[in-house]
């Protein structure tokens, strides 16, 4: 394959589609689709049909000279990748109008298809501010979108499975780029970009592949790890889906850079169709001669594999994960030598994950400078984030490095969901960043920037980019339990301090829950999460504290209330619960004591009733019964 058949490709899809009517893009992620949006592409398209308009769901490269291409007309109706706003899908755009629509259902398809011939607009369909209660037509309009800067997301909207409109977009040009200039040259504008990992440990990149490339080796490997773990985190997941060429491009790049000839996805089996569009996308480069022998003329040799892991959290860890990938259990190694100059099969290896090697193809096209205008200097370029919780619009962005909590929670998120289902600005009590390696962050840290470095300094990190929102009615010693929990669980137990350590403060983390802690209690957790962070082999272990140690930090006097009063400040831990009745809402009809298995409700009718706390079992029947919302702390 010659140079200028990577352009020839880009021309022979921009005549081919030059003629349509129109296009519909459906969010073709795996939120949307469990939603339903491929149901919807489907009554989208019979609609279309049945008043005679010609459609398209599938536009190929043919691979004929230009001079004999015959441009389709007609509507186009495509899938994409994850377009983000999970909370409001399946989503809808229609083109050249932009017309961005939330919630489609299937029996929305006859008055979007007629509103659509008629160059009108559903309004109930568009988006809708749950506080203003202003509606948006267009997706740029959107306060969701309106405040992101989508680079790695930026290909998400295009159809996943077409690499021809891939290459129309400027796709492997970086890999064009790279295959003009030394190994050195490449790693060199890596590191001048100042991309920093984005798996969470934020090594700059550029450094990593230096590191690999004077080692010498007749074998050396890139392998992508997309073995993403985190509870409410699919950032890397939502890219293989949307993007999946952009991956295979940013592994190629970084085999010419150290040197390497093959590449291996890892990529957890509970991510079907991310396995799916990755395989297909590895088919279809092969196809086109852009992976293989000889690439693009240059003499440049890579191929690569897609392995599916079974989705342990340790896998994450670079030697775990080259475990994994021998046909080991993932179990961490201890370092040095590092996979840079001991990784796969003894060979020298670059492990980067998805979010990182997505972003290098617009580094090599753009160039590092052009890269490192966005963010600030010590950590250039955008991360995206899984925004989810107690937050209006929950889904996936992409900001620029040094935005705030208050532009990504309350502008981008929308406001902060209470218990009683309300949208505010006014009830955010905690963000838990960087999953159960990161930390918590208050409203005291709503204005402060979010970068590698500041977050290091109010004892948070980045993380793989999960962002949990908490409100006010949150049990953030439930919230440091859960976080254990999870990483207990997830302990491959090859180290004493990991294996033992997490259990033991998990065991401590019950004892405040459940009553039966002192103060003495909080001083040993500490020691014991600053022995484990100190002790651990890998990063699993050293980072396992962190939820533990920060909601220390910050939420030391819920930790207090439930030791010294034994009292759970919001009510969620059951055993320290103390039920009431706010008189403000009783009724005094007297179901409630009726309920009452314990005889532990009294009062008057028509009067405000009282519980004994003293007698209550906290069975919960007096709050399931109360039609008024009266009973508080169960």
């Amino acid at each position: 394959m010659s140079l200028i058949d990577l352009e020839g490709i880009a021309k022979r899809y921009a005549k081919r589609t030059s003629k349509l009517t129109r296009r519909i893009v459906c969010c073709g992620g795996t939120g949307c689709i469990a939603n339903g949006s491929l149901k919807v592409r489907a009554a989208l398209q019979a609609a279309l049909e049945a008043r005679g308009e010609k459609v398209l769901v599938e536009i190929e490269d043919e691979g004929e000279p230009l001079w004999s291409v015959e441009p389709v007309e007609g509507t186009y109706i495509s899938k994409s990748g994850c377009q983000g706003f999970c909370q409001q899908g399946p989503l809808v755009r229609v083109e050249p109008e932009g017309i961005f629509y939330c919630r489609v259902k299937p029996e929305d398809a006859e008055e979007i298809v007629d509103a659509m011939l008629k160059g009108e607009v559903v309004e109930r369909l568009t988006y809708l501010d749950p506080i203003t209660k202003q509606r948006f037509v267009h997706e740029n309009e959107v306060p969701f979108y309106a405040k992101q800067k989508r680079i790695t997301l930026a290909n998400c909207t295009i159809e996943p499975e077409n690499v021809a409109e891939y290459i129309s977009k400027g796709g492997y040009a970086g890999l064009k780029r790279a295959l003009g200039m030394t190994s050195e040259e490449v790693c060199q504008e890596v590191l001048d970009s100042g991309l920093r990992g984005r798996g969470g440990a934020g090594f700059p990149t550029g450094l990593k592949w230096k590191f690999t490339l004077p080692n010498k080796s007749d074998k050396k490997y890139v392998i992508c790890n997309g073995d993403e773990g985190d509870p409410g985190a699919f950032m890397d997941r939502s890219v293989m889906e949307g993007n999946p060429h952009s991956v295979l491009e940013g592994m190629m790049i970084a085999g010419k850079a150290i040197g390497a000839d093959e590449g291996v996805v890892y990529v957890r089996a509970e991510y079907p169709l991310a396995v799916q569009r990755m395989n297909r996308a590895v088919a279809d480069a092969e196809k086109a001669g852009l992976l293989g022998d000889d690439i693009l003329g240059t003499g440049f040799n890579f191929r690569i594999r897609i392995m599916e892991g079974a989705g342990a959290f340790v896998c994450g860890e670079e030697t775990a994960l080259i475990s994994s990938v021998e046909g080991k259990r993932g179990m961490p190694n201890p370092k040095p030598p590092f996979p840079a100059q001991k990784g796969l099969f003894g060979k020298p290896t670059v492990i980067n994950n998805v979010e990182t090697l997505a972003a290098v193809p617009y580094i090599l096209r753009e160039g590092a400078a052009k890269y490192k205008e966005v963010g600030p200097a010590n950590s250039p370029g955008t991360k995206t984030f899984a925004l989810t919780g107690h937050v209006a619009n929950t889904g996936l962005i992409e900001v620029p490095f040094g935005s705030t909590l208050r532009d990504i929670v309350l502008d981008i998120g929308g406001g902060v969901i209470n218990n009683a289902g309300e949208v505010t600005k006014d009830d955010f009590k905690a963000v838990q960043i960087g999953g159960p390696s990161g930390g918590c962050l208050t409203p005291e840290h709503l204005d402060h920037p979010l970068d590698f470095d500041s977050l290091k300094s109010v004892g948070a990190i980045v993380g793989s980019g999960g962002l949990v929102v908490m409100n006010n009615e949150t049990c953030m010693v439930r919230i440091a339990r859960f976080f254990m929990q999870f990483t207990q669980n997830e302990s491959c137990g090859k180290c004493v301090p990991c294996r033992e350590g997490t259990k033991q403060m998990l065991a401590l983390l019950d004892d405040i829950i459940n009553g039966n802690a002192t103060l003495a209690t909080l001083d040993l957790l500490e020691e014991t999460a600053k022995a484990v962070q100190l002790g651990s082999l890998c990063a699993l272990g050293k980072t396992a504290p962190n939820p533990v140690l920060s909601t220390l930090r910050y939420f030391r006097d819920e930790y207090e209330a439930h030791v010294v009063k034994k009292i759970c400040p919001t009510g969620e831990c059951k055993a320290l619960a103390r039920p009431e009745i706010d008189p403000e809402k009783c009724k005094g009809c007297g179901m409630c004591a009726k309920k009452c298995p314990v005889e532990a409700i009294t009062g008057e009718k028509k009067a405000p009733h009282k519980i004994d706390a003293d007698k209550c079992i906290k069975c919960g029947s007096c709050k399931a019964t109360c039609k008024f919302g009266a009973i508080m702390g169960l």
